[in-house]
């Protein structure tokens, strides 16, 4: 791993910081690289249970792609390249079976939307800015966006943002759902921490459970997916964590999950 992206583990937490403020925290190959080997070390070590991602400085969380670096593409070497390494790094985040949340600390242009869309939960700065501007490149967003934008925001809201390259604020962005919140800057991360270490109170496992029955039903039709449910719920069910939850609530005490 290079210090183009940084890992820090704060109790329960994976912090893991792009460390490129000078490009403002933008991707390429090598940086793309150091997150992919960052994801995989936090998702490893089994003392981390929730994974927060965020960009160096206090101007950008990403924003976007190595214009350069595009620019001296051409269509199947990007392909093999580049593209195949973007939507590789982006799936894996995606996937992941713990929680993940974006701090975003700046703007999120391009690739850096693009990332977020990935994640599970998005805190932003109220400075921070949104959007997808690659159509004023000549370019369509080419790293999972033209997908799952439209998977998470209203169609004609998705194409807007898409067909005009316009830029959004944390709050417009809040309102179309696209953001969990909007904080002060200075309380981004603090607000993210006790998030996180909530979340980290709960069982992995469960939580595990949970994500895969989302994805999973995600690209199944209604009655399918909730079959799946039916079937995962069984499957939790069978876990020590569940009957230790349920004594806990019970007996009136904490609940100790150990992820089994």
């Amino acid at each position: 791993m290079t210090d183009r992206v940084t890992f820090e583990r704060r109790d329960a937490v994976a912090l893991l910081t792009i460390n490129r403020p000078a490009t403002l925290n933008a991707l390429d190959m090598d940086t793309l690289a150091a997150l992919d080997d960052a994801v995989i070390k936090a998702e490893r070590d089994a003392a981390v249970r929730v994974i927060v991602i965020t960009g160096a400085g206090d101007r950008a969380f990403v924003a976007g792609g190595d214009i350069a670096d595009l620019n001296s593409r051409q269509g199947l070497p990007h392909y093999l390249e580049l593209g195949e390494r973007l939507h590789t790094v982006f799936r894996r985040i995606e996937m992941l079976d713990k929680p993940t949340i974006a701090a975003v600390n700046g703007w999120a242009l391009g690739g850096g939307t693009e990332l977020l869309l990935c994640m599970d939960i998005r805190i932003a700065a109220d400075t921070a800015k949104f959007g997808l501007p690659e159509i004023g490149l000549g370019l369509f967003p080419g790293a999972g966006g033209s997908q799952r934008l439209t998977r998470q925001i209203p169609l004609c809201k998705a194409k807007e943002l898409m067909f005009a390259g316009s830029r959004i604020d944390a709050a417009d962005a809040e309102r179309l759902g696209l953001i969990n919140r909007v904080v002060p800057p200075a309380e981004l991360m603090t607000t993210v921490f006790v998030l996180a270490n909530d979340i980290a109170q709960k069982s992995p496992l469960i939580l595990k459970l949970l994500k895969r029955t989302l994805a999973d039903g995600d690209e199944m039709p209604l009655r399918a997916a909730l079959r799946h449910e039916q079937a995962m719920i069984g499957l939790v069910l069978d876990s020590a964590d569940a009957h230790e939850g349920c004594s806990a609530f019970v007996e009136k005490r904490k609940a100790q999950f150990r992820g089994v």
